[in-house]
C-alpha cells in the first residue's frame, strides 16, 4: 500500500467510524426552550473533543488491520485462489 492509498484509506475509514461514534452517549434535551436558544430533542453535550479522539484511536486500530491484510500474502490477487489466470 503505497503512503497516498494509505492516507485515502485511512479518510475513509475515519469518516465511517465518526458516524459510528457520534450517537454514542448523546441524550436529548427534553425540556429544550427556543427562546433561550434551545430547542427539544437538541443534544444536552455532545463531548465531539472525545469523540472526535476515539474516532481517530479507532480508525488508527481498523487501519492497522486493513494495512496487515493489504501487505501480507494471506489475501493476494497475484498468488493462489484469488489469482488471475495467465492470459
Amino acid at each position: 500500500m503505497t503512503w497516498f492509498t494509505g492516507i485515502v484509506v485511512f479518510l475513509l475509514v475515519w469518516w465511517v467510524a465518526l458516524f459510528c461514534v457520534l450517537p454514542i452517549g448523546t441524550r436529548p434535551d427534553v425540556d429544550g426552550d427556543p427562546a433561550a436558544g434551545g430547542w427539544r430533542g437538541a443534544p444536552v453535550a455532545v463531548h465531539l473533543g472525545w469523540k472526535l479522539l476515539g474516532t481517530t484511536a479507532l480508525t488508527a486500530v481498523i487501519w492497522g488491520g486493513i494495512w496487515l491484510l493489504v501487505e501480507s500474502d494471506w489475501l493476494s490477487f497475484r498468488s493462489g485462489p484469488f489469482a488471475l489466470p495467465p492470459g
